[in-house]
Parts: C-alpha cells; structure tokens; sequence
C-alpha cells in the first residue's frame, strides 16, 4: 500500500514540476500584456522557445518585457514631454531676448533732427 501512495506522491510531484515551469517561462510575457508592449507575439514565442533551450534565453526575455512602459516608451528619452514643452518656451524667450538686444543696439535711423550741429566759423 505505501508503494502506491509513495507512486501517488511522485506523480503529484512531477506534474506540479511540470505546470510550475510552464507557469515561470510564460512570466515575461504577463509583464508584456500589462505593460502593452508592441512585440508581445515575438516574447511569448521565444518563451516557448526557452523552454527548449532550458531557459536560457528567459533572463533576457525578462529584461526585454521589462524595458517597455506604455507611458514613457523604451526610456532612452533624456527628455519628458512637460521637460520639451519648458524648453521649447525657453527658446522663444531666448528668440525674444536676441531681437530685442539687436534692437537696442542698431544705430538710430538718420533724420533732421538728430543731424549733427553745422560746423560754426570763428570770427
């Protein structure tokens, strides 16, 4: 009787085995489906590739589902939209600043009023 209750045992344990594994490959893609990565297909096939491959190739799924947010992209950006719309202000002022400098700083246009005083003779 325990022979049977000790097979019992080991199947349990082997088909637990084997859903926990299936269970772990399909982990990155999860991350994908949350984070709306646009090549969530290409990570769920090469996570059933990594099952052949004895997962090597997981960790690198991870980071590649991981990488990608909806709200920011991949994250390379050194910028955020409110940094480029500061920015863009920034030069306008910039813009504003230089022409009003290049104003000042131009020579008055020549008229009556401003000509120089005639040269006077002494007597």
């Amino acid at each position: 009787m325990l022979d049977y209750i000790a097979l019992g045992i080991l199947i349990l344990v082997a088909i637990i085995l084997f859903y926990g594994v299936i269970a772990i490959h399909d982990i990155p893609y999860e991350i994908a489906v949350h984070r709306k990565h646009p090549q969530q297909d290409a990570i769920l096939v090469a996570g059933w590739v990594s099952l052949f491959t004895l997962h090597v190739i997981w960790p690198f799924l991870w980071i590649w589902a991981t990488l990608y947010r909806e709200d920011r992209g991949w994250g390379f950006s050194t910028t955020t939209p409110t940094q480029e719309s500061r920015l863009q202000a920034l030069e306008q002022e910039l813009g504003e600043l230089k022409a009003r400098l290049a104003a000042s700083e131009a020579p008055p246009p020549a008229s009556a009023e401003t000509a120089p005083p005639a040269p006077q003779q002494e007597v």
